[in-house]
């Protein structure tokens, strides 16, 4: 019997150097390390992992070709329903949805999926992609309004089916969330845009700077000739405390500190015109992944002190595992079991400090975890001249408000049929964080697929009904 082969371990940036850079941390595997760890895997006959996968990768058999050296037919298997696996190896949380399923785990630790789709998506960026059959021209035309992963998903798999597709993006950039909300240095810039360019050459057209339901409408796409519309406008619409002084100068939604700096190129200041005024003490609230990011940029533009203040325990904390460990290593400070209450400011109207108070865990609330209740006379000032405030965003209301026909929740996100994307619009889908409120970018590139499955078929029924 061979040897047990243990988990590769993913090489990284020294926490020290990284701190001070906007490089990736994560490394990569090397060819002999993705081997090995390819090799644990055990080639189920009734393999569960790819139950967990949103878009159905087929993941013993693209392993499997690695294991076995064979590089093409590895990602042709992985591309043949993952339309953007480099981003997805490096921000999709596998260990909780594919690797947890993984048999291995019941005696130990599961294969690292992510780590060996985004070795299999690098190699092929490095040696050359290869465009995959794209279908005869059906004569249809498919609008897809926004760039991020579930549109440039629904865009790449309706254009590989034949149809012309036309995404309109508001920004100046394409990728969506991917562009402008996750730092370089979890999602360099040259993979998400290698991604988008590979959705290109399926022959997928990307209009910049066109916003949907102000400078164009649903309304208008089908009197210009397209037979379908896929909303996948996401959550980018900032969530707030809701608590005194946060007006002051000094106060940042992270979707707006995000976006300058990855967007507007904030961190190379002066060469990119994009000032940024950093506080020495930086507060962050919030401690999801978006919180991580925002407090990691902060560290890394020169934030004397960074401190992510979250009103429940470490246990409870809804960052990804692995990005909570690198912004400890990071010299992130956490304050735990900790609530903001006010923002306190000078006579400036600039933040000179956060009124916040200690927290303790009652009963489990509707999400499972146990609600934060206030421990009276707690209060304490958090020393802080910038407040980062990370909790949470919301769809944003311009399409839905600029097209009647479209139902939407009370959260405001827009009302669609959970297994195909269709909206109480004829002819118009919508998928992702749009529907669903913020959420990961694989399930947001689910939605996109199902939507494209489902946009297909209707297609094909309208073009039988017109014969």
């Amino acid at each position: 019997m061979p040897p047990k082969v243990e988990r590769q371990s993913m090489p990284v940036q020294d926490s020290d150097k990284r701190a001070e850079n906007f490089d990736e941390v994560a490394l990569g595997y090397s060819m002999e390390q993705a081997v090995l760890e390819a090799s644990r895997c055990i080639q189920c006959k009734k393999p569960t992992c790819r139950d967990g996968c949103p878009v159905g990768v087929e993941i013993p058999q693209f392993v499997k070709y690695l294991r076995d050296g064979d590089l093409p037919n590895s990602i042709k298997a992985l591309k043949s329903r993952n339309n953007l696996p480099a981003i997805c190896g490096r921000v999709c949380p596998q260990e909780t949805q594919c690797e947890v399923q993984c048999i291995l785990t019941k005696k130990g630790l599961p294969v690292a999926v992510g780590r060996l789709e985004r070795f299999v998506a690098d190699w092929e960026r490095k040696n050359g992609v290869t465009v995959p059959e794209i279908a005869a021209p059906t004569g249809h035309k498919v609008a897809i309004v926004g760039s991020g992963p579930a549109g440039l998903t629904a865009a790449a798999d309706l254009a590989r089916l034949g149809h012309t597709v036309v995404v309109f993006e508001a920004l100046h950039m394409p990728g969506g969330v991917l562009s402008y909300g996750i730092p370089p240095f979890r999602l360099p810039r040259d993979v998400t845009q290698a991604e988008i360019d590979y959705v290109r050459s399926l022959g997928v057209e990307i209009r910049t700077n066109w916003i949907v339901g102000k400078t164009y409408d649903v309304s208008e796409m089908f009197a210009d000739g397209f037979d379908a519309v896929f909303l996948g406008t996401g959550a980018g619409l900032p969530t707030f405390m809701g608590v005194p002084g946060e007006n002051l100068n000094g106060v940042f939604s992270a979707n707006e500190f995000l976006v300058r700096v990855n967007l507007m190129n904030a961190y190379q200041f002066p060469e990119y015109d994009t000032p940024l005024k950093l506080g020495r003490h930086v507060a962050v609230v919030g401690a999801g992944n978006v919180a991580m990011d925002a407090a990691r940029v902060s560290r890394r533009l020169g934030a004397e002190e960074v401190t992510i203040v979250y009103r429940r325990s470490e246990a409870e904390i809804p960052a990804r595992h692995e990005e909570l460990e690198h912004a400890k290593e990071e010299g992130i400070k956490l304050k735990l079991l900790t609530a903001p209450t006010r923002v306190l400011g000078n006579e400036k109207g600039w933040v000179v400090g956060l009124e916040c108070q200690e927290m303790a865990l009652g009963e489990p609330d509707a999400s499972g975890r146990r609600r934060p209740v206030p421990r009276q006379g707690s209060e304490f000032v958090l020393e802080t001249d910038m407040v980062i405030v990370a909790i949470g965003t919301s769809p944003n209301p311009l399409v839905p408000q600029s097209t009647p026909a479209l139902q939407t929740s009370r959260h405001g996100t827009i009302i669609a049929d959970a297994e195909t994307g269709a909206t109480t619009m004829p002819g118009v889908w919508a998928g992702g964080d749009a529907v669903t409120g913020a959420a990961t970018v694989i399930s947001a590139m689910g939605a996109g697929k199902r939507a494209a499955a489902s946009i297909h078929a209707y297609l094909l029924e309208k073009a039988t009904v017109r014969a």
